[in-house]
């Protein structure tokens, strides 16, 4: 089977090459830290963190680059108003650096809680201005940017493909059809590579032109390219960014190098919330640290993937509901086939379910690479899950190399490739393995105390032991010959 990517680029599905054999550089746009995470995020960092996984799974040697912007985003559009740091950090009377630490550890916090993993390099742009002036003075030197009272200006109308990313044609946009027209610029579709410091302005640097700071798109180009080199394999962000920030830096980098940029362009869709698109003008904006107040990480995590990256996704209470309950049956299913591992003496069997396996490990490769379809991927897991839990409720001696394969089955696909049973919360619920054992061990020892007590016909202090363990989320089920329990919930 072969891996199948949608191109923004191409507008058709690509068969995955890499541009080094064995190797994947991998860039995605990275937040802009001025405020705490919201539910976009998870939606576009849980997309690309899978595609990151699967790569592994695949066997590439894959090095993922997220960028911090913290300059140069600003309000209005990618040249006009107000850099988005400094505007918050003036509203909260702190300095724009230190707004930046406090946001950036609230999106690692986050991120963290949601078992994505770190990237391997997390570049900030203001740690790399003057790498940044070194490719403005070099797009000058070949033609294709000029200064304007000390801001310098890419020009659109050197470079003969300016739109292939979005599709969009110069000639098409008219001027000042969106923003107000900028005297400075040669060509209202021009964008800025670097902007002059207005009186006040807090963040800014020396440079050839005059003081100032970088333009939003530049610094994307130079971090991607320094640590992946000037031609590299995808580059990922929101479908939002198609145009102008990607299509101005597929522009720029193409212009300075002359040679293609990124050859694979990822993009995720929006979130929208009880069918309006999310937005803080409409008072749907959702963060993840209030999400987290109501579900667990992994629940939302479980809602992101249960839909196709490149599909919008509708965040609604019901929608979330689902997604736990879905969670909830996953995780029962594996908590009672690793109690049964360590008991089980059986060896019937081992054949047929080798079999099946191979089955469900060549669906679940057949779903991601289809464009790493993961909401297919889900369904084949669930699919394995009813015949596991049919495999669990027989009543038959169950072969321990069975239950021991499965088991690998779900730490393969389950939390290596789709992160959604993470070994680390193995319990389901801690970040501590070893804390949630102990809890586990109290909960058996007292369900043990309630046999007894049935035993001896003590009913009623029985049923207090059942009654307490309900009220903290422990359901007990008395089958015959044996009580079992699951968690109502799991909560990260």
């Amino acid at each position: 089977m072969t891996l199948k990517i949608y191109n923004t680029l191409t507008k058709q599905k690509d068969v995955f090459t890499p541009h080094e054999e064995g190797r994947v550089g991998i860039y995605v746009c990275g937040p802009t830290v001025y405020d705490h995470p919201h539910i976009g995020h998870a939606k576009s960092y849980v997309s690309f963190d899978v595609v990151v996984r699967y790569l592994r799974y695949l066997g590439y040697k894959v090095r993922y680059v997220q960028n911090i912007t913290d300059v140069g985003h600003l309000t209005d559009n990618a040249d006009a108003g107000e850099d988005k740091i400094e505007q918050r950090a003036k509203l909260e009377k702190v300095e724009p650096m230190e707004l930046v630490e406090l946001y950036m550890r609230s999106y690692y916090e986050d991120m963290d809680a949601l078992n994505n993993l770190r990237p391997d390099i997390s570049p900030r742009a203001t740690g790399h201005i003057p790498e940044q002036i070194d490719f403005v003075k070099k797009l000058i030197d070949k033609g294709f940017a000029y200064e304007a009272n000390q801001s310098v200006y890419f020009d659109v109308s050197k470079l003969k493909d300016y739109g292939k990313l979005s599709g969009r044609k110069l000639d098409e946009q008219e001027s000042g059809s969106r923003v107000e027209i900028n005297p400075e610029k040669k060509h209202p579709a021009d964008f800025a590579l670097w902007k002059r410091a207005e009186p006040g302005h807090i963040m800014k640097w020396n440079s050839p032109w005059g003081v100032g700071f970088p333009g939003w798109h530049l610094e994307c180009s130079v971090m991607s390219m320094k640590y992946l080199g000037e031609t590299f394999d995808i580059h990922g962000g929101g479908i939002e960014n198609v145009f102008p920030h990607h299509e101005c830096e597929v522009a720029q980098s193409e212009a300075a190098n002359e040679r293609p940029f990124a050859r694979y362009w990822m993009h995720n869709n929006m979130v929208t919330v009880n069918g309006q698109k999310m937005g803080k003008s409409l008072g749907n904006f959702v963060t993840l640290k209030d999400a987290f107040k109501k579900y667990s990480p992994l629940t939302i995590r479980f809602f992101v993937l249960n839909t196709h990256y490149s599909s919008p996704i509708d965040y609604s209470d019901e929608a979330l509901d689902a997604a736990d309950k879905g969670i909830e049956r996953l995780h029962n299913t594996i908590r009672n086939l690793r109690e049964r591992l360590e008991s089980s003496k059986g060896t019937k069997g081992q054949e047929i379910w080798k079999t099946k396996l191979e089955k469900y490990k060549s669906a679940f490769e057949e779903a991601m690479n289809e464009d790493f379809n993961t909401a297919e991927a889900m369904a084949v897991l669930f699919n394995l899950t009813k015949e596991v839990n049919s495999l669990l409720n027989s009543e038959e001696e169950i072969s321990k190399g069975i239950l021991s394969e499965i088991d690998s089955f779900y730490r393969i696909y389950g939390d290596n490739v789709l992160g959604i049973i993470p070994e680390k919360t193995a319990q389901y619920g801690s970040n501590d393995a070893d804390a949630y054992k102990m809890e586990d061990n109290l909960i058996k020892a007292l369900i043990d105390t309630r046999n007894d007590l049935r035993i001896s016909k003590n009913w009623e202090l029985a049923d207090d032991i059942r009654n307490r363990l309900e009220k903290r989320g422990i359901i007990i089920e008395d089958r015959k010959g044996k009580t079992i329990w699951r968690k109502k919930k799991f909560i990260q």
